[in-house]
């Protein structure tokens, strides 16, 4: 036998995935009950414990650590299946022998307040009835009503029409939903699958509709903030709003923008998960494989009048979440866009100010260049008539008035060059 490269660390844990989680096989007639708990992943410890509990007081071997699912006879005629999934957990529960009605449920027969204290918080709880009828025919609506009162039922043949099932999708009083399944020519595999989908059906349709009451609070809040983005936009498009309000527009998109994206973070996980549930209660019902009885609406009618509108309704209210994001975004970009050209605007002026303002000082300079070459004529030109007195008095022949007048024009020339010239190199000292 030629032997294989080594293998991938996954490959034989991928390989079993798809034999996890077997449906359990289960003979008629038969009971079954379902519990679907949503459980926080802190709690996950917890859980696991409670089920050993559970094994330890049947004294059957429970789940090693990290186990994801189990199944085991806990006494003769009863038996439990554990699923770990994502965000939730199921436990259902399967005794042999039906009872005379849907109202007894196999979980009576665990020990006292074991369910009650499963970590977690129920959203599914289903009891379903495994019965085999003398005749294959469809029950009449007085046999129906024996078993559902007067809750409208939905219910249709299934697996090619070896089976008929049917339900009213109605919590009662104790907590469970009630599920009749008539077996007709089924094998206890396909008994186990049919109950398998039936109780998966339920706890996804549960947990689709979780996101429901997060859209309900999310509708109104969202209306708002359409209706507001709505006028600002209206304003910046009529040009209404005074430029200098521009910021204050932009912090109110901005405030808009904030609540959008808390409103996006607190409701997209549950919305998401929305859609992927919704994806496998559709999938479920159809590997049904559903036959129309007469005078009665199937499951997948019943869905797509009751449960698909509830999942539109999130779907709408997260595109609008995201829609309403896009446009504050484009909002903002266009108020930034004119904030920018005004500041634009601004900036020119100012720069033309500041120009208009060089100019005036450096007439400005120039007078003073003026008046001081004047200043400072004036002390050299006294300083050379107090020279010239100080040379007369010495004997010399020179008239201080004289000297001053000649000197005042060599002097004022001499200074103006001087000053000229120290200007001219200030100014080839500048950067460009």
């Amino acid at each position: 036998m030629p032997a294989l490269p080594p293998d991938h660390p996954d490959r034989l844990t991928l390989a079993a995935e798809v034999h996890a989680r077997p449906p359990m096989p289960v003979v008629s007639p038969a009971r079954a009950t379902y519990v679907a708990v949503l459980i926080d992943p802190a709690l996950r410890p917890q859980e696991s414990a409670h089920l050993r509990a559970l094994c330890e007081y049947f004294a059957v071997p429970a789940p090693g650590d990290g186990a994801t699912h189990f199944s085991g006879e806990l006494r003769e005629g009863l038996r439990v299946k554990w699923e770990r999934h994502g965000e939730f957990s199921g436990y259902t529960f399967y005794a042999t022998g039906a009872g005379q009605t849907l109202d007894q449920t196999v979980v009576e027969e665990l020990p006292p307040g074991w369910l009650q204290a499963l970590p977690g918080r129920t959203t599914a709880a289903l009891c379903a009835v495994v019965w085999k009828p003398v005749t294959p025919a469809v029950p009449s609506p007085a046999e129906l009503s024996a078993w559902f009162g007067d809750s409208a039922v939905a219910g249709s043949e299934v697996a090619e029409g070896a089976a008929f099932v049917c339900t009213d999708f109605r919590t009662r009083d104790d907590g469970f939903t009630r599920v009749l399944l008539l077996d007709r020519n089924l094998t206890p595999n396909q008994t186990g699958r049919i109950l398998q989908r039936l109780f998966e059906i339920e706890a996804y349709r549960m947990l689709a509709l979780l996101a429901l009451p997060i859209a309900r609070r999310q509708s109104p809040r969202t209306l708002d903030i359409e209706r507001s983005l709505a006028a600002l936009t209206d304003g910046i498009a009529s040009g209404e709003h005074d430029p200098s309000s521009d910021e204050a527009l932009l912090q109110e998109l901005t405030r808009l923008a904030a609540e959008i994206e808390s409103g996006l973070s607190a409701s997209q996980f549950r919305f998401g998960a929305c859609r992927a549930y919704a994806d496998l209660v559709s999938r479920r019902i159809q590997e049904l494989r559903e036959q129309r009885v007469l005078g009665l609406q199937t499951l997948e009618e019943f869905m797509s009048r009751r449960f698909q509108p509830a999942v539109a309704t999130c779907q709408t209210v997260s595109q609008r979440l995201h829609d309403l994001s896009e446009r504050v975004a484009q909002a903002s970009g266009l108020l930034r866009t004119r904030v920018e050209i005004a500041r634009e605007r601004q900036n020119q002026q100012l720069l033309a100010s500041m120009d208009r303002r060089a100019r005036l000082q450096l007439r400005l300079q120039q007078t003073v260049e003026g008046l001081s070459v004047a200043a400072i004529s004036y002390y050299v030109a006294g300083l050379v008539g107090y020279a010239a007195k100080g040379l007369s008095s010495a004997g010399i022949n020179l008239d201080p008035d004289i000297a001053v007048a000649v000197s005042v024009p060599v002097v004022v020339l001499l200074i103006y060059l001087a000053m000229r010239r120290a200007r001219s190199r200030l100014l080839e000292d500048q950067p460009d």
